[in-house]
């Protein structure tokens, strides 16, 4: 992978991890059109570079994300729901963390995520959920479209969100369109709801990039660090702080501009890029275009 290539695909990861387009299928897009050749270093890189773009929400969000609720708690409560109303918000992140877990680490273990980001499979699942989103996003303002400001991120809701959030393990389906869906669903706002799914980012999506790494060194398939060059950490590192800076930028503009238009550019983007990749392969044309 060469320094230009790196930090193309780093933008693009910047850009899409918390716009609902979906970054994982937008890395695989790209890589394929630069023609990068699948290696341990590019798995590798895919997956570390993911920390960059959750970092940015720690620093954008820093005084809502570490947080105590430092208000009486309700006349009566017990011990235990002393202790929960204090660290509500964390709560509420590991109460909607929970379902994507458990059902990630089920479907992982049957080998169903490593088949569909096998690239051959990859390159017609994504653009598929491109446009199968894309439709769902350019009526999904008009159907969820109910939120209110008084309406917070309950223990319900966000085990909903939760649970809903697990359908973006379909590559090309957008974990924050899924997030996002899932807390209008709940009646939030698009603002609350699009907040909520950027701070339920970080513990999803650390943990699995946690597991990724873990099992790049020590799982079954473990390729150790032989692609740990000094050259090759440099990319990475380089990688890692472009995919900062751009998704920092990327998550101040989407939020204004989802609350105030809604989805349904983005659907109508999903719609095009999925189409035009489609068309493009079954005329029996390459991804690759610069090899």
């Amino acid at each position: 992978m060469t320094l230009l290539q790196t930090i193309i695909i780093a933008i693009v990861e910047g850009l899409t991890e918390f716009l609902p387009v979906s970054s994982t299928g937008h890395m695989l897009i790209a890589e394929n059109l630069l023609g990068v050749q699948n290696s341990a270093f590019v798995r590798a890189f895919t997956i570390i570079i993911q920390f960059g773009a959750i970092l940015s929400v720690v620093v954008l969000y820093w005084n809502r994300f570490f947080r105590l609720d430092h208000t009486p708690a309700p006349v009566g409560s017990t011990p235990w729901q002393k202790i929960k109303h204090k660290w509500y918000f964390y709560w509420v992140l590991l109460v909607a963390f929970v379902p994507t877990a458990v059902v990630g680490l089920v479907v992982k273990k049957s080998g169903m995520i490593d088949f569909m980001l096998n690239p051959s499979n990859a390159i017609w699942i994504v653009p598929v959920m491109l446009v199968v989103g894309g439709v769902f996003m350019l009526f999904c303002d008009r159907i969820f479209n109910q939120g209110r400001e008084e309406n917070k991120v309950t223990e319900r809701r966000a085990f909903w969100i939760g649970l809903i959030q697990c359908f973006s393990m379909i590559p090309g389906t957008s974990r924050s369109m899924a997030t996002i869906v899932g807390g209008m669903c709940q009646k939030l706002t698009r603002r609350r709801a699009a907040e909520f799914s950027f701070f339920l980012a970080v513990p999803t999506m650390a943990a699995a990039t946690g597991l990724d790494v873990l099992e790049l060194f020590v799982g079954k398939d473990a390729v150790g660090g032989s692609w740990a060059t000094g050259h090759n950490l440099f990319l990475l590192a380089v990688g890692c702080v472009v995919a900062f800076i751009v998704a920092l930028v990327a998550m101040k503009w989407f939020v204004d501009f989802l609350a105030k238009y809604g989805f349904k550019a983005f659907g109508w983007y999903r719609i095009v890029v999925g189409a035009f990749i489609l068309i493009w392969m079954l005329t029996g044309h390459s991804m690759v275009m610069f090899d």
